[in-house]
């Protein structure tokens, strides 16, 4: 289910790069790259290993490939959106809690 585990940072970036679009792996690997300011570099075993994992759970959908193309393009799934959703609700909760503790207070 959704939610239930925490994402890799990778897989986080990897789905909310698809949240902006559909994107063919290359594309996805300069979106992360853009969105991270550069910090994160998904290697090429990395991300294919991720987006099997995430279309066998299915958080994103392999489209189907233009006769004339090797190229593969991923689309966001439903069961994906919820899950980069809770991931972004754990990781409000994470920043509110901490920030509170530094300021003093309690979360």
């Amino acid at each position: 289910m959704p939610g239930e585990v925490a994402l890799t940072e990778a897989v986080y970036y990897i789905l909310l790069s698809l949240a902006r679009g559909e994107r063919h792996g290359y594309g996805i690997m300069q979106e992360v790259g853009a969105m991270s300011g550069g910090r994160v570099n998904l290697a090429a075993g990395t991300l294919y290993g991720a987006l099997g994992t995430l279309a066998e759970r299915g958080w994103i959908a392999e489209l189907p490939a233009q006769e004339d193309s090797r190229r593969k393009e991923y689309a966001l799934a439903a069961a994906g959106r919820t899950a980069l959703e809770a991931e972004l609700a754990r990781l409000r909760e994470l920043a509110a809690n901490g920030a509170a503790v530094l300021e003093g207070g309690r979360p």
